[in-house]
């Protein structure tokens, strides 16, 4: 048995492959359940009536799912150039700071500028600080040939042990009872709700427009074709003219400034000031949402749905049959096996002697 690269694509493969892949994952993650001693249906029906079967829990579900939209183009962009960000969770914390840092300091009151000016600012310092902090580990890998997983997945630690001193010095909030926690975001400044009485805001929609954005970009752009070419082989992208190197700085920018943008609209959204635990880890989550959408940023929008509601359905699924909390996570693990396993057929056929 070997296997044979195929030598045309099947247009079907887009339908079918997230189709078996959820179907596998289904398949795989009912075992535990009937482990866990638990009826299939009825978990499976909690789990996605908790996520989308009223307004509330569709609302929270959606809420969820606007960080890891970020996070998951942050990842899907630099992915696409080969340069593997594994830094969206520092990222994140340091955009939510600079947001906190330019709409919060100073009692709530913010700077003496403007409110429109105020509030672009926030938005622009938040996406810079996270640009600038992949900038240095993507001209790391591009000047000396440093490894950018290692550097990113470093950088996440030392960001947080910062964000652990600044709330505990100079950002932090004089009345919040001696809780590790930043001074409040203006009330000014935070988004608007596109549900009354939920939490759902207005970076959903932000997150909506980026993603066209960026789909419309990477594949009708000359700079969407060098960012591809330069994935496919540098080597080869570089002796046909391509700026490589300038591609992979652009590149570490535009994702890092996603991943920042994703602190600043947690903050604006919905915490109204940062702390240690604001994030669950939606940085580490957004490179699975990228890899479950195949990289394609309109992908991104309906793999943060899906991942958001597995999360968000499990908590009621938990306490009405018992099942640990925990399945979420092992479901989002095992439908990322099952779409890499399934696109790895669509490229390569098996050949059996």
């Amino acid at each position: 048995m070997r296997l044979e690269r195929r030598t045309e694509g099947s247009g079907w493969a887009l339908l079918w492959v997230p189709l078996l892949a959820l179907a596998v994952t289904l398949m795989l993650s009912s075992a535990l359940v009937v482990w866990a001693g638990a009826p299939v249906a009825k978990t499976y029906g909690l789990l996605v009536q908790g996520a989308f079967g009223s307004v509330f829990a569709l609302t929270e579900t959606l809420t969820r799912a606007v960080p890891l939209m970020f996070t998951g183009l942050a990842a899907a962009v630099a992915f696409r150039a080969r340069l593997f960000n594994i830094g969206a969770e520092g990222q994140l914390y340091a955009g939510a700071l600079a947001a906190v840092a330019v709409g919060g300091l100073h009692g709530g009151e913010g700077w003496a500028l403007p409110l429109p000016l105020l509030f672009l600012g926030m938005w622009a310092a938040a996406a810079a600080a996270g640009g600038l902090l992949l900038l240095g580990p993507a001209w790391m890998k591009s000047r000396l040939g440093v490894d950018e997983v290692v550097t990113t997945l470093l950088l996440n630690f030392i960001v947080l042990l910062g964000v652990s001193a600044l709330l505990d010095g100079p950002m932090k909030d004089p009345s919040a009872m001696g809780w590790p926690q930043s001074v409040a975001l203006n009330p000014e400044l935070e988004l608007g709700r596109l549900v009354e009485r939920t939490r759902l805001h207005t970076g959903l929609l932000l997150a909506c427009a980026l993603a066209l954005v960026l789909w419309l970009v990477l594949g009708r752009s000359v700079w969407g074709f060098d960012v591809r070419a330069s994935g496919a082989n540098a080597q080869a992208a570089a002796f046909a003219g391509v700026p490589v190197r300038r591609t992979v700085l652009l590149v570490a920018l535009t994702s890092g400034a996603l991943a920042g943008l994703a602190g600043a609209v947690e903050v604006a959204g919905r915490t109204g000031y940062v702390t240690l635990d604001m994030s669950p880890g939606y940085g580490y989550s957004g490179i699975v949402v990228a890899m479950l959408a195949g990289l394609n940023p309109l992908g991104v929008v309906m793999a943060s749905v899906f991942v958001a509601g597995v999360l968000v359905g499990a908590d009621s699924m938990s306490r009405a049959v018992g099942v640990p909390t925990y399945m979420a996570d092992v479901m989002v693990a095992l439908s990322l096996i099952a779409v890499l396993v399934a696109g790895l057929f669509t490229q390569y056929r098996l050949r059996w002697r």
